[in-house]
C-alpha cells in the first residue's frame, strides 16, 4: 500500500511539474512572438504621439544612395533589418553599397533605432545631411555622426572621440555599448540646438550646436576641411556604409516643435 501511495505521489508531482514547465514554455514563446511582432512597428501610443516609422521590416523604401535615386544591392532586408551585406569592397565601402539617406529632411527631432555591427565593424548614424554631391562627396562631410563601432576590435576604438556612441571626432561619450553582433538601442534628440545621445537607455553625451563653442570644436577637428559642416539646421538622415556588415531595425522618428 505504501509503495502504491509513493508511486501515485510521484506521478502526480511529475505531471504537475510537466504542466508547469509547459506553461512556462508557452509564456516564453508568447513573449518571443510578441517581441518579434514589435519589430519595425508603432504602438497605438507612439502613433498618437506622432512617431513615424522609417523602416517596415520588408523593404528599404524611403531610403536611397546619397546623390542618386536608387540603392545598391549590398543593402538588403535581412532578419527584419536593413543589412549591409559586404561580400566585396571598393576602396573602403561595399562594392555595391554606399551611404543611404532618408527621403525626407528633419529639423528638430527624436530618432530611435537599433543597430548591431559585425566583429571589428564600423559604421555611423549621420544627421543634418545636406545632399549636394557636387559639393560634398560623402554625407559625413556635411552632418554630425553618432559613431557605430565594435569597440573591442576596430582600430578606431583606440582613438578618443571615435568610439561607439561618440559624436564622431568631436565629443567622447560614456561607454555603454554592447559587444559585436549584439543589438544596441540608440537615440538621438536634436531640439533647437540642444543635442543628446543615448545608447542602451543611458544618456552618453549632451552638447549645444551652432554656438561659438560648437564652431570652435569643429575648427579643431578633421571636419574643418569641409566648409558648411555642422552648420545645417535641417537635413536628411544617413546610415553609413563603412565597408563592414551592419544591421539596423526599429527606425523611428518624431518631429519636435
Amino acid at each position: 500500500m505504501k509503495k502504491l501511495l509513493i508511486i501515485a505521489l510521484f506521478a502526480s508531482t511529475f505531471i504537475a511539474c510537466k504542466k508547469e514547465k509547459t506553461a512556462e514554455v508557452a509564456v516564453s514563446n508568447e513573449t518571443v512572438q510578441k517581441d518579434s511582432l514589435a519589430f519595425n512597428s508603432l504602438s497605438d501610443s507612439e502613433k498618437a504621439e506622432g512617431w513615424e516609422l522609417l523602416f517596415d521590416g520588408k523593404s528599404i523604401e524611403g531610403w536611397h544612395k546619397y546623390g542618386t535615386d536608387s540603392i545598391g544591392k549590398a543593402w538588403e532586408v535581412n532578419d527584419q533589418s536593413i543589412h549591409l551585406n559586404v561580400s566585396d569592397k571598393k576602396d573602403w565601402q561595399a562594392a555595391n553599397g554606399g551611404d543611404i539617406i532618408s527621403a525626407k529632411e528633419y529639423s528638430n527631432f527624436h530618432l530611435k533605432l537599433d543597430w548591431k555591427v559585425a566583429k571589428n565593424g564600423n559604421s555611423g548614424i549621420i544627421f543634418y545631411v545636406h545632399e549636394d554631391p557636387k559639393k560634398y562627396e560623402f554625407p559625413w562631410m556635411t552632418g554630425p555622426e553618432m559613431q557605430v563601432l565594435d569597440n573591442n576590435g576596430h582600430p578606431d576604438s583606440k582613438i578618443i572621440k571615435h568610439r561607439a556612441g561618440d559624436l564622431y571626432d568631436l565629443i567622447t561619450s560614456k561607454e555603454t555599448v554592447k559587444p559585436a553582433e549584439e543589438w544596441n538601442h540608440a537615440e538621438i534628440i536634436s531640439n533647437k540646438g540642444k543635442l543628446e545621445f543615448y545608447l542602451n537607455d543611458e544618456k552618453v553625451l549632451e552638447t549645444t550646436m551652432w554656438d561659438d563653442a560648437w564652431k570652435k570644436m569643429i575648427a579643431g577637428s578633421k571636419f574643418h576641411e569641409f566648409p558648411g559642416f555642422g552648420t545645417y539646421k535641417s537635413g536628411k538622415l544617413c546610415l553609413q556604409d563603412h565597408g563592414d556588415k551592419i544591421w539596423f531595425r526599429n527606425i523611428k522618428i518624431k518631429e519636435l516643435k
